[in-house]
């Protein structure tokens, strides 16, 4: 307590005796009464006081810190072996028991295969394992605070960047336990296949076949390349532990049309253990037509380049890059153009466009000529005032052409675009409105036309490179940005009227984890409806395999979740329930587990990783010297810590309370005895 405020505590006291003494005692006759009342009025008045000071002290109170234990367990398939599912939950239930560490630490029990979960519960059936994942999440949760992790893992990854180079927060020590089978074996493998998702009628193309060899001996091996069930290639590969892997492009012919299934097998070494990777099935789809888009442009900007790579993530789509004067030839080789701030070179382009009435898709910024423009074009006019603005991305939900459900340009970096009036003469669509300095618009920033056969996007802004960026940096993939890329080239290149319900699908899933059909359905006035009933139904015909899921309603579509269904071909129809509305499709999922491919545990990559981080790797015999680490450990000794609060020296409400009964107890008095 301060002294100013106890000075004026008991300068309150003598003030409130004296008026309770001059008042009863002084030139008074000293009765019992007049003492009673005294004291009443001396404890009316120093409580009045006391209110008036508020009177406060500071309370310390000290608090013991304990370090975080984090025990995260791998809960992927792959520790579904001999000794890796038992390892790793005796190794989870022993620790949580340990009171010694209960004692020291505070224990924080997780599982992580695909990502972190807070969770003490193993099943072991999760498809994919990222450790990266798992690491970058205990190190946001816990940044700054002196914190153990023991890493329950056969150190196999089969997703993510490699968890041997990431950095942690310097406070955070891992201690992997290695679990599985360490024992080393001969083993062939096929390590990768690549191949592009499409091919082309009669035309070759391309399988990479990456195949490893894990051992200490010249062995010979053979490779066959088989499509639909019939042989299309063979190799003979020769490997040693110096030469351990190989790398082979062999060309395959597409004869037909539709999905092909492509298995490549390694014939096993002699007493190898693992033969569950010697095999790899991937699928690709031969189609009988591209789509070819000419990107014309008489600058250069990034944005050309982003446009050219986004939409050729796409192999059914090719896309040239080329002047305004480009010859004849190549522009009638032309099914979409994307128009780069046209200019008055443009001219022979946009005759040739009227001709032909081929779809656009214009993309304007500060090199646009609008003059040129207003007069080349009828469906957009635009006032130029010549003043550029930075111009902020805002979605419209109820946009109809085509399913964006997925798409979400939330903390999209603006683009620059030209202030003016703008009018667009046909009717159109707004995928994305403009935001200017955080004032929302109506007018549109991309848009989508369509009217008696013409097709037609506009872009007013320029940088749109930057949002894909973005969509990189946000989900580490470019695949929201190119998936909404390809559905807007599918539409201006889609000759079809629009429909009423529109599928999205993958033609070829890798194992049915991911496994989903979309839809988005919209009623007579092009309104996206989310009152209707979707059903799809699926059918496989080999294995006389039928069934009806309801398509549950997710934001602005319809999702059905296919990830139990078994490898396979699957036929499937979308169809609206009330309406004669439907649509049909194919897909293939394919008999693939990653988590299978690796056999011995990676000791080696988790020792790099405890070393990275201080920490110590360790085995589940080694389980007690782990423990014994853990308590001796003087970074993880538990903390004592204060805090201090002010509080009231005494409550007000007890004061409050006081200061009435003593006014009272006096007033009652005082009235009884005739004195007032």
């Amino acid at each position: 307590m301060q002294t100013t405020t106890v000075l004026l505590i008991v300068i309150a006291a003598l003030v409130s005796f004296a008026l309770a003494w001059y008042q009863y005692i002084f030139k008074k006759k000293r009765s019992r009464l007049h003492l009673g009342l005294s004291a009443l009025r001396f404890g009316f008045l120093f409580c009045l006081c006391l209110l008036l000071i508020g009177p406060e002290f500071k309370k310390f109170t000290t608090y013991e810190e304990k370090s975080n234990l984090v025990i995260a367990v791998d809960n992927s398939s792959s520790l579904k072996t001999e000794y890796g599912e038992a390892d790793a939950t005796k190794m989870l239930s022993e620790l949580l028991g340990n009171k010694a560490l209960q004692d020291k630490f505070v224990l924080r029990p997780y599982t992580f295969a695909s990502s972190l979960k807070a969770s003490d519960s193993l099943d072991f059936s999760e498809a994919k394992t990222d450790i990266s994942a798992g690491l970058d999440a205990i190190n946001e949760i816990y940044r700054g605070t002196n914190t153990a992790v023991i890493l329950v893992t056969d150190g196999n990854q089969t997703l993510g960047r490699d968890y041997e180079y990431i950095r942690l927060d310097e406070k955070l020590r891992v201690y992997p336990m290695v679990v599985g089978d360490t024992t080393r074996y001969e083993d062939i493998r096929i390590a990768k296949v690549n191949a592009n998702k499409y091919a082309f009628l009669d035309n070759q193309f391309p399988i990479e076949i990456a195949v490893s060899y894990a051992g200490g001996k010249s062995i010979r091996s053979n490779l066959t390349v088989s499509m639909d069930g019939q042989q299309v290639a063979k190799e003979t590969i020769v490997l040693s532990a110096n030469e351990n892997s190989a790398l082979l492009t062999p060309l395959l012919k597409a004869n037909r049309v539709g999905l092909k299934n492509i298995k490549v097998s390694l014939k096993p070494i002699p007493g190898e253990k693992n033969t569950a990777n010697n095999s790899r099935t991937i699928a690709l789809e031969v189609i009988d037509e591209k789509t070819n888009i000419s990107i014309v442009s008489a600058i250069k900007h990034p944005d050309i380049g982003m446009l050219k790579k986004s939409i050729e993530n796409n192999e059914q789509r090719s896309v040239s890059i080329i002047t305004p004067n480009a010859p004849a030839k190549i522009l009638e080789e032309t099914d979409v153009f994307l128009l780069y701030q046209p200019s008055r070179t443009f001219q022979n382009i946009y005759d040739f466009i009227q001709r032909k009435g081929v779809s656009t898709f214009t993309v304007t910024g500060s090199k646009t000529d609008w003059n040129f423009m207003n007069k080349a074009q009828s469906l957009v006019i635009k006032e130029d005032l010549g003043q550029t603005e930075e111009l902020f991305a805002t979605q419209n939900e109820g946009f109809s052409f085509f399913d964006t459900s997925d798409f979400n340009v939330a903390g999209y970096p603006p683009v620059l675009g030209n202030l003016g009036d703008l009018i667009i003469t046909k009717p159109f669509e707004t995928l994305l409105y403009q935001k200017i300095k955080g004032i929302p618009l109506k007018d549109p920033l991309l848009a989508v036309v369509e009217d008696a056969g013409t097709k037609a996007a506009f872009l007013f802004g320029e940088n749109s490179w930057k949002w894909r960026v973005e969509t990189y940096r946000n989900q580490k993939n470019f695949k929201n940005f190119d998936d909404t890329m390809d559905k807007l080239i599918r539409f201006l290149s889609d000759a079809q009227p629009k429909s009423r319900l529109d599928i999205t699908y993958e033609s070829i899933y890798e194992g049915a984890g991911n496994a989903t059909v979309n839809a988005s359905y919209f009623d007579k006035a092009y309104v996206f409806d989310p009152n209707a009933k979707l059903v799809l139904r699926l059918d496989n015909a080999v294995d006389n395999f039928k069934r009806e899921i309801p398509m549950l309603l997710s934001g602005t579509s319809y999702k059905a979740d296919l990830s139990d269904l078994q490898a396979g071909d699957y036929v499937f129809t979308v169809v609206v329930e009330g309406e004669n509305i439907s649509k049909s499709g194919r897909f293939k999922i394919l008999d693939f587990d990653l988590e299978q491919q690796l056999l011995s545990s990676n000791y080696a990559k988790l020792e790099r990783l405890a070393i990275a981080q201080k920490g110590r790797i360790f085995y589940p015999s080694q389980k007690e010297i782990l423990v014994e680490t853990l308590l001796k450990d003087s970074r993880f000794i538990p903390i004592q810590k204060s805090t201090q609060n002010v509080v009231s020296l005494i409550d007000f409400r007890w004061l409050l309370g006081l200061t009435v009964l003593f006014a009272a107890v006096e007033w009652f008095i005082r009235k009884y005895n005739g004195l007032i």
